[in-house]
């Protein structure tokens, strides 16, 4: 299937398969264990209904949604992803470029396989930072001075990982940074040419903000546990708070007494976030998450949903359920993987063009007007 005929992130995800070699591939599309989590988080969107209203005038559609003072062309964005090279290589500037051409976010994660000052560079004015608080202070602070030199001025602390997850297919896969050239390495590269030859030219992939601290490291976990900290607390985030002068948010709330300790603490704002189901197999989808927090918090922070989004009415129906803006990552990741340049630009062209018909399917002419009144009487008991 060419890029012209895809009609769907699905299509998109098939084609970069194919163009893909097993371990890199499974390093994004897995999940924790049984990847049950991942599963649920697309599935349960497809549970909230919404009730079309009729007889109004959509001939003009408008997608903008303002967030923290700046107005982007679709209520939507490029979720922090890592190592996102080595799925299909250069693809972090590919979206960074894509986000600031379209004007919608893209959040560069810590584990980048480019720099987090490239990154800024590429997105122009459109590029935010998440930052994985590791278990050496000097590196967070290290990674915290060099977002606000590179002209980051949102900075979104993930919280929900405390321990690395466990990722059967990357353990299957003997997955290691950099990659270990096994036979079953190079035959997988042998079978997926185009993949092999541009990584000839871009080089392999890494951790690139973190090249000078992982020398040595063996496997993905090794690299994971520079990542995290199982002691980060509320006053760890309090004290960033004070730090940070810029815009704060947490990634990673599925509770909503968290989200309000968050609001009480000062943050602008929280991503109810399950990490696309990688890190937990056991908890619960994100949409179905969000309304209780949303509530807990209504009017004191900006409400951002992520993972399981691959329709453009899967916004419609966070932003029924309370969500102010949303955020995908691997819709944007099977684009590129699709077809480069033009794969990722046909992903973002999918969601906006779904969005677009289904705003104008619910008798809605602007994102900003939906809410819960358009859930269906069966959904809001």
């Amino acid at each position: 299937m060419g890029l012209d005929r895809a009609a769907s992130i699905n299509d998109l995800r098939l084609r970069a398969k194919r163009r893909i070699p097993r371990f890199a591939f499974d390093l994004v599309d897995g999940g924790a264990e049984n990847e049950r989590n991942m599963r649920r988080n697309s599935e349960a969107f497809q549970e909230v209904e919404l009730t079309p209203r009729y007889m109004v005038d959509v001939s003009k559609i408008d997608t903008t949604a303002t967030v923290f003072g700046q107005t982007y062309d679709a209520p939507f964005g490029m979720a922090p992803i890592g190592m996102l090279n080595a799925f299909w290589p250069g693809a972090d500037l590919t979206l960074a470029r894509l986000c600031k051409a379209q004007n919608i976010p893209y959040v560069a994660s810590s584990a980048s396989s480019t720099t987090l000052e490239a990154l800024a560079e590429a997105a122009d004015g459109n590029g935010w930072f998440q930052l994985y608080v590791s278990s050496d202070a000097a590196v967070t602070q290290g990674l915290i001075a060099r977002a606000e030199a590179a002209g980051y001025t949102t900075l979104m602390v993930t919280a929900d990982v405390p321990a690395a997850g466990k990722r059967d297919r990357d353990i299957r896969n003997q997955l290691a940074v950099p990659f270990r050239f096994t036979p079953d390495v190079i035959l997988q590269c042998a079978m997926n040419p185009r993949w092999a030859l541009t990584s000839l030219k871009y080089g392999a992939p890494n951790v690139a903000n973190y090249a000078n601290l992982l020398q040595g490291a063996t496997s993905y976990a090794e690299v994971q546990k520079t990542l995290i900290t199982p002691g980060f607390t509320w006053d760890d985030l309090k004290r960033l708070r004070a730090r940070w002068k810029g815009r704060l948010l947490v990634k990673g709330i599925l509770h909503a007494q968290d989200a309000v300790t968050c609001a009480e603490l000062g943050c602008d704002g929280i991503v109810v976030s399950n990490h696309g189901g990688r890190q937990v197999d056991f908890g619960p989808p994100t949409i179905e998450a969000l309304p209780a927090i949303a509530d807990a918090v209504a009017g004191r922070m900006t409400v951002i949903l992520d993972s399981g989004i691959r329709r453009g009415a899967d916004m419609l129906r966070a932003k029924a359920l309370g969500a102010d803006f949303a955020f995908a990552g691997r819709a944007f990741a099977y684009g590129v993987g699709a077809g480069g340049d033009a794969g990722a630009q046909k992903a973002f062209e999918i969601l906006h063009l779904e969005l677009v018909r289904a705003l104008g399917q619910l008798g809605v002419s602007t994102f900003d007007d939906v809410g819960p009144t358009h859930l269906s009487k069966y959904r809001m008991k």
